[in-house]
């Protein structure tokens, strides 16, 4: 019995690691105030989340982000920044609104989406406003 268990457990772990080996799936990263510009500045092609926990919309565009991250993984950073955590970015950015989606390139920011749209919506605006990069 304890062989056997051994050996199903042997043969999970390693269904495991070729399952993540072979997966390419880039986080979402946190964007706070301590590495929003970091972020911003050192990756071509960004796209933050302005979202809050109680904003039933967000929580609508949040798995769409998820997904996107990984199909343009390595290309787009996505990143999501809680606006009732971080205020001063909000207030910088004129952000009065929920969800917001702000693009940047190079540091700069070329597109503001405001609201909830669905994932094809999401998709076809990341790739307009970084054209090549994506």
């Amino acid at each position: 019995m304890d062989e056997e268990l051994h050996r199903i457990r042997e043969m999970k772990m390693k269904e495991m690691l070729e399952v993540m080996a072979t997966k390419k799936h880039p986080d979402v990263i946190h964007i706070d105030e301590a590495n929003f510009q970091k972020v911003i500045t050192s990756h071509p092609s960004v796209v933050i989340d302005f979202w809050a926990e109680w904003c039933g919309p967000c929580r609508m565009v949040g798995p769409i982000i998820e997904k996107l991250a990984q199909e343009f993984g390595g290309k787009v950073v996505f990143g999501k920044c809680n606006t009732d955590q971080n205020p001063r970015i909000t207030t910088r950015f004129g952000i009065s609104a929920i969800p917001t989606l702000l693009l940047f390139s190079h540091g700069t920011m070329v597109q503001r989406i405001i609201g909830a749209y669905p994932e094809e919506s999401l998709r076809a605006q990341v790739i307009r406003a970084f054209g090549s990069q994506t």
